[in-house]
């Protein structure tokens, strides 16, 4: 029976979840906002179905670790060196004006000035999980405003890391006297959070990188699993019992595999526990409110919500400015970013902050949080209106606004064996950039070894292939020839990826024929070396001209033929 008691609170939260996110779609809502309403629920302040265990708030803590975890998987410095001038300039910018603004209001409110600034600063986050999917929807993430709000996503969540960290050492018991200075609790959680970095940077070189590289020697589907829990709670462990935060080393845990060739495979597997434990999470926040409580302020979140998505969205439309942006664009980047980060719910969820807040405050945080990210696809709507008309009566739009710039390959290689190797040497030919993964150990170290931008992973892995971004993509070639996995995938790829081409290279006309019926562009190995037709017709789909490709594919076969020469040549001199 103990047993029963133990699994009865997951089987429940399991099902609110399920019931939320089924609830939440139709209506066009965020799962977030279903989860707060399922919590509530099923919480002891109404039908109290569930109540507050180890069991929960385990459920719970697991929740934000996996978020930081997949947050620093992003983590990319070559993607933060383009977009250095959004993330060091623009997104500082917005969150010290929106920080000292909310912060301003914090402090005119009665609270003390430490808990004020953690407020601000929290408050002027945006929220990654709601605004990178409202981008997707709209087809935005290769425009202007998705580019640079997503730059300014990524130094909101390192910035988020910072304020976790200062929040923690701001939470200790006892007297206000006792309690760390701001200056001092923010230089520690600084010096803190640099030691952490750094140690991440060398446990990374030396024992994530090495203990991947193990590990794809035996590549099944079961050995990455463990393997990606292992790698993010040991890293939490380890930095909660340095007096740091769990979701620091969950962070730094990702940061490492997110410059490794097997970033694309450990997001594979981490992200189901990242949805499901980050819906644990929300829910318990939400059986931790009184709705008496809530009901009792609803002029207060009304005024809230109205107050934050205002001020968010002219004082980040007020820091855009300076950086070239016009002000239908200003407008509509901060209409974009107008929400509230899912972390004010973490922050607001420490004991000793909510204890500070009281119960009250955290209702009305809470409760308007949620509503600014259910308000999140409406208000970018109504900013984009908005922008157009101002467009209307404004000057030409800058370039900067105005170009849509790709953010990934157009092309992704599966499989680099000679095939592949060809494709990737003509797409790098004629300057089309592209992406290749490998399952084959030996295979994918010789390829990066000799310079191909190769990960690790197999093209059967339907979740692989959701973490490259296929909807951005133009063309898959493949070149590992499996009929009953290309069978498998096609109902998937042509529902989710209508308009994304896939390449393959056969034998036969007979072979040809059964892969075309899936939908693939097929050719038949005929030429000498094996892969030419391949390449020519994926140069053709990327708009190279047909003279350039008769002139590549002539050189291709002079070497292949120069090469086949000389080991005769050498034998008939001997």
């Amino acid at each position: 029976m103990e047993a029963v008691h133990a699994l009865t609170p997951a089987i429940l939260l399991l099902g609110a979840g399920i019931l939320a996110i089924a609830l939440m779609r139709p209506i066009g809502l965020s799962p977030i906002v279903g989860y707060l309403a399922a919590g509530l629920l099923i919480g002891p302040h109404a039908l109290a179905w569930v109540v507050e265990s180890d069991t929960t708030r385990l459920l719970a803590e697991l929740g934000v670790v996996f978020l930081l975890f997949d947050i620093g998987l992003h983590f990319s410095l070559r993607s933060i060196w383009d977009a250095r001038r959004d993330i060091f300039g623009l997104a500082p910018l917005q969150i010290l004006l929106c920080g000292l603004a909310f912060a301003g209001i914090a402090a005119g409110s009665g609270f003390r000035p430490e808990l004020s600034l953690i407020l601000g600063g929290a408050l002027a986050l945006s929220s990654t999980a709601v605004v990178l999917p409202t981008l997707r929807e709209r087809d935005q993430q290769t425009c202007p405003v998705g580019r640079t709000a997503t730059a300014v996503l990524i130094f909101q969540d390192v910035f988020a890391i910072f304020l976790l960290v200062l929040a923690s050492s701001l939470g200790g018991e006892g007297a206000p006297s006792s309690r760390p200075s701001l200056a001092a609790a923010a230089s520690m959680a600084l010096l803190k959070a640099a030691a952490a970095f750094l140690g991440a940077l060398l446990i990374g070189r030396y024992a994530i990188r090495p203990l991947f590289r193990l590990l794809s020697r035996w590549m099944n589907e079961e050995i990455f699993t463990p393997a990606a829990l292992l790698v993010v709670l040991t890293a939490a462990a380890t930095t909660a019992a340095l007096d740091l935060s769990l979701t620091l080393g969950a962070f730094l845990a990702g940061m490492t595999i997110s410059e490794t060739p097997y970033r694309h495979v450990i997001q594979a597997e981490a992200t189901p526990f990242r949805s499901l434990l980050l819906g644990f999470f929300f829910i318990t926040v939400g059986m931790s409110l009184d709705w008496r409580a809530v009901g009792a302020h609803g002029l207060e979140v009304l005024v809230f919500v109205v107050g934050l998505i205002a001020i968010k969205t002219l004082l980040v439309a007020v820091a855009a400015r300076p950086f070239g942006w016009s002000i239908p664009g200003s407008v509509q980047l901060g209409s974009l970013l107008a929400n509230a980060s899912e972390l004010v719910l973490v922050i607001a969820a420490m004991p000793t902050l909510r204890s500070a807040l009281g119960e009250g405050a955290v209702g009305v945080l809470i409760m308007g949080v949620a509503a600014s990210l259910a308000l999140t696809p409406t208000v970018a709507a109504l900013g984009n209106r908005l922008a157009r008309r101002l467009r209307r009566s404004a000057e030409a739009a800058p370039a900067r606004e105005a170009t849509r710039v790709a953010t990934v390959a157009p092309v992704v290689v599966f499989g680099m064996d000679a095939v592949g190797r060809l494709v990737a040497d003509a797409l790098e030919a004629h300057g089309v950039p592209y992406d290749a993964v490998e399952m084959d150990y030996d295979r994918f170290l010789a390829a990066s070894a000799d310079g191909y931008p190769v990960a690790f992973g197999d093209v059967g892995d339907v979740r692989l292939m959701q973490t490259l971004a296929p909807a951005e993509r133009a063309a898959v070639v493949i070149t590992i020839v499996r009929y009953e996995v290309s069978e498998a995938l096609t109902p998937i790829m042509r529902d989710r990826y209508p308009n994304l081409s896939r390449f393959l290279a056969v034998e036969g006309d007979e072979e040809k024929a059964r892969f075309e019926a899936l939908g693939l562009r097929t050719v038949v190995h005929r030429s000498v070396p094996r892969g030419l037709e391949l390449a020519a017709e994926v140069l053709r789909s990327q708009g190279i001209e047909d003279a350039r490709i008769r002139a590549w594919m002539q050189r291709q076969q002079e070497q292949a033929l120069g090469a086949a020469e000389a080991p005769r040549a050498a034998i008939a001199a001997a």
